[in-house]
């Protein structure tokens, strides 16, 4: 089921947006985002230029797609030194859209980068800057004082890892809880693995090299962080996993969020072992365990990916290959 603006959306939005100061007239939307998650448009209004998210149509996995959950957590880690879009307004369901809510955020400039690095940061060491920015925007995330800043509500941290393997299982196991069997033995290795959380932080569990709006000139730089509907309390290990996980490897086979980031295959970026020895270094975190973290990641890529293509809601997920290249990639990582 696909969704788009009619000139009722259009006429609502431009009253709700005028109250709070954020429009000067008629309102232009565009589609903006790879749009497998929630749903995101550059809103122009005269001079203002704005972000509005909103929910998918359904169906979509339970508990996923909370945009008012997502401008609560922006508004806690907006204070920290993680630079993420400033929170300018909510709508409750029914306030502007009529079944679903939205989120306002502020608009910031810079590219996303996916495929090929832009020009004006082509050269090696900008690209390596880049790579070290998104390590050290993922370090000060996770040493955000989320008591402080009223974020306790947003997960359950204790047991966190056995906890999210089981939720996943659920989305893609039979009636009697079984699993598929390309599933299931990467499964039985991850819950015979289960490491103890190596600490409590705020994780953004989409952590990728798309998700994040780099500066548009040199030195290379974190913007924005975006994407945020995942995030919850966890073991901060597994937004580490998932940086790697999607970071691709010259001469590996390609999943699909690794596609989305060829980019980094070119001269100057930082490679996996680089990354990962930044992060230790600057958190003081032990990564021998890792491995259990980026098997995870791609075990659980490869649940989205299969319980999407059942919900058949998004053309995009229709191809079995997507699943079997986390699967593959699962595979690898778990020695399995």
């Amino acid at each position: 089921m696909s969704w788009d603006w009619s000139a009722t959306d259009h006429a609502a939005l431009e009253g709700f947006l005028g109250s709070h100061g954020l429009a000067a007239g008629p309102v232009t939307t565009r589609r903006i985002g790879d749009g497998h998650s929630n749903l995101t448009y550059l809103v122009t209004s005269g001079d203002h230029r704005v972000v509005v998210r909103r929910p998918p149509p359904p169906p979509v996995p339970p508990g996923a797609h909370d945009v008012l959950r997502e401008a609560a957590l922006l508004r806690g880690v907006g204070g920290s030194d993680v630079p993420v879009p400033a929170v300018l307004a909510t709508a409750e369901a029914g306030e502007v859209l009529g079944d679903v809510p939205l989120v306002v955020l502020s608009f910031v400039d810079g590219p996303v980068v996916t495929t090929t690095t832009p020009d004006r940061l082509g050269t090696p060491s900008t690209r390596r800057e880049i790579g070290e920015a998104m390590v050290d925007t993922l370090v000060s995330l996770h040493a955000v004082d989320w008591r402080g800043a009223g974020l306790v509500e947003l997960g359950r941290p204790e047991g966190f890892n056995a906890r999210h393997l089981r939720r996943l299982r659920r989305l893609v196991a039979d009636g009697d809880g079984g699993l598929p069997a390309d599933f299931a033995d990467v499964d039985a290795w991850l819950s015979e693995h289960v490491p103890p959380e190596s600490g409590a932080t705020v994780v953004h569990n989409d952590f990728r090299l798309g998700n994040v709006i780099l500066g548009a000139e040199p030195p290379g730089r974190v913007a924005a962080v975006l994407d945020w509907e995942l995030a919850t309390l966890g073991d901060p290990l597994l937004d580490v996993g998932y940086l790697l996980a999607c970071w691709p490897v010259a001469g590996s086979p390609l999943t699909p969020t690794e596609e989305l980031a060829t980019a980094v295959l070119e001269p100057g970026w930082p490679t996996r072992d680089e990354l990962a020895g930044r992060y230790a270094d600057a958190s003081g975190r032990d990564l021998d365990g890792l491995a259990w973290y980026s098997t995870l990641v791609l075990w659980k890529l490869a649940v989205l990916y299969e319980y999407s293509r059942r919900q058949g809601a998004d053309p995009y997920y229709d191809d079995p290959s997507l699943v079997r290249s986390f699967l593959d990639a699962a595979h690898r990582a778990a020695g399995v």
